[in-house]
């Protein structure tokens, strides 16, 4: 029982870890287009 507790812990904060790294890309890479959107209308206009 008590390993079947900590293999459950493990696959929580796995799983919390890397949702977390996911969300955290998505945010860069969000920022990062947005950047790339403002130099390219400058450009245009």
């Amino acid at each position: 029982m008590n390993v079947l507790k900590g293999v459950f812990t493990f696959m929580a904060v796995s799983t919390l870890v890397v949702g977390g790294v996911l969300i955290g890309g998505t945010v860069v890479a969000a920022k990062g287009i947005d950047k790339a959107g403002d130099e390219l209308q400058k450009k245009v206009h």
